[in-house]
């Protein structure tokens, strides 16, 4: 299992992104950290669900400004 989730992973959903990107999902603004995501796409009764794979570091200032996490 990739340590990176790459966008060529998700391309059916993320089509206009440059495949080569790396994904991240941004979780908690009490808590502003990049999180990995696991390979794998579980979906159960319409909804589709991405797991975390581990702690990267905390977000940059401008991810959390983006974000209104600030």
């Amino acid at each position: 299992m990739p340590q990176y989730l790459t966008v060529a992973h998700l391309i059916a959903q993320l089509q206009n992104l440059d495949p080569s990107l790396r994904v991240r999902i941004a979780v908690n603004p009490d808590f502003p950290f990049s999180h990995l995501l696991a390979s794998n796409v579980v979906v159960h009764d319409g909804l589709a669900y991405l797991a975390e794979d581990g702690q990267e570091g905390y977000l940059p200032h401008p991810v959390r400004d983006e974000l209104a996490w600030s």
